[in-house]
C-alpha cells in the first residue's frame, strides 16, 4: 500500500494553533507601531513554518506499507502486530508513529526499510479485526500533524485460551491409532553393518565373527499410542470449556512430541500428524468453532 500525496492529511497541532496566534499579534503589532524588523521576524517565522507543513507531509508521502502481519496468540495474551514499510533512502524519514486500537509503536527506517511493532489487546477467540491504523508525525517543527490511514488485508486469528489447571493428556486409542518405534531404546530391533561412529557398545561381536564383519545392534522402543482428541468425550463440559481443554491438551501433545488427532463435530478430523504446522491447524479449527447458539440451532453467530 502505497502513501501517495492524496492520501495524507495534515492539521496544525495545539502547539502550532499558539504559533500561529502568536505570529498573527506579532503582524498585528509591527503593522500597528510601524516596526519593519519586527515584520521582518514575523515573516521568516511564518516562511519557516510554512516550510515545516511542507516537510511534515514530505514525511508520509511515498511511504510503502509492505506488509501488515501478526503471530496468533491464545486470547488474553498481547498480539504482536508488525507493520513493515519501506521507502526510499534518499529521503530521510523521522518520528513516524503508528496507532491502532489504543496502542502505539515507532516505526523507524534504516535504509529505507523498517518494522514498528504494536501489542494489541486480545479477549476473544477467533478472527479479530483491528480496524484501520494511523501512521503519522509532527516531525520536523511540531507545528502540524501529518497522518495517512492504512488497513490490514486480512484479519487476524486468535487462539483460544487453553485450561489454566486441567486432567492430563488421555490415552492413544482410535483406530487409526498404532504404536510408534524411536531409535535409541533398549529392545534389539535388528543388526546393520558397522558405520563410523557408531559407539563401541552397541557393536554385536558374536554376529559379527560369525559373519566376519562388524555388526551394530539397532536399537528402538514402543511409544505412546496416537492421541485422539475427541470433542463428543467432553459433553460433561460446557461448549467454551470444552475448546479450552481441548487447546491445552494440543499445546501438551506438541510439547510431548507425540502424534494426535483432532476430532471436531461437522469437520474432518485432523491428523493424525505432530508438528508446529499440525499444532497451528488444529487451534486454527479450535478458535473458529461456532458458538453454542449455532450448534443448537439458535442461529449463526461468529466464533469468539
Amino acid at each position: 500500500m502505497l502513501l501517495d500525496r492524496r492520501r495524507v492529511y495534515i492539521l496544525p497541532t495545539a502547539f502550532g494553533g499558539f504559533f500561529g496566534l502568536l505570529l498573527l499579534a506579532m503582524l498585528v503589532g509591527a503593522l500597528n507601531y510601524n516596526n519593519n524588523p519586527a515584520l521582518l521576524l514575523a515573516l521568516l517565522l511564518a516562511g519557516a513554518a510554512n516550510t515545516g507543513l511542507f516537510a511534515a507531509h514530505l514525511q508520509l508521502s511515498g511511504l510503502q506499507i509492505v506488509a501488515i502481519v501478526a503471530e496468533p496468540v491464545a486470547a488474553g495474551t498481547p498480539l504482536q502486530l508488525g507493520v513493515h514499510a519501506r521507502a526510499t533512502p534518499e529521503r530521510s524519514r523521522r518520528g513516524l508513529r503508528v496507532e491502532c486500537l489504543g496502542s502505539a509503536g515507532v516505526l523507524s527506517l534504516d535504509n529505507g526499510a523498517g518494522t514498528a511493532t504494536l501489542e494489541i489487546p486480545t479477549v476473544r477467540r477467533g478472527w479479530l479485526d483491528p480496524g484501520r491504523l494511523r501512521i503519522s508525525t509532527t516531525r520536523p517543527l511540531g507545528l502540524a500533524r501529518a497522518w495517512a490511514w492504512v488497513w490490514p488485508e486480512a484479519p487476524l486469528l486468535v487462539y483460544p485460551a487453553p485450561e489454566a489447571h486441567g486432567p492430563p493428556l488421555p490415552e492413544g486409542s482410535g483406530d487409526s491409532a498404532q504404536a510408534r518405534l524411536h531409535p535409541a531404546g533398549d529392545d534389539v530391533h535388528h543388526l546393520r553393518a558397522y558405520r563410523r561412529g557408531d559407539a563401541r557398545r552397541a557393536i554385536a561381536w558374536k554376529p559379527s565373527a560369525r559373519h566376519g564383519t562388524l555388526l551394530v545392534r539397532e536399537y528402538e522402543q514402543p511409544l505412546g499410542a496416537d492421541l485422539v482428541l475427541d470433542w463428543h468425550a467432553l459433553h460433561a463440559l460446557a461448549w467454551e470449556d470444552r475448546i479450552r481443554r481441548l487447546a491445552r491438551w494440543v499445546d501438551e501433545a506438541e510439547r510431548a512430541n507425540r502424534r494426535w488427532q483432532l476430532q471436531l463435530p461437522g469437520q474432518p478430523a485432523l491428523g493424525p500428524a505432530r508438528g508446529s504446522d499440525h499444532r497451528h491447524a488444529c487451534l486454527r479449527a479450535l478458535a473458529l468453532m461456532p458458538g453454542p447458539l449455532h450448534e443448537a440451532g439458535g442461529g449463526d453467530v461468529d466464533a469468539r
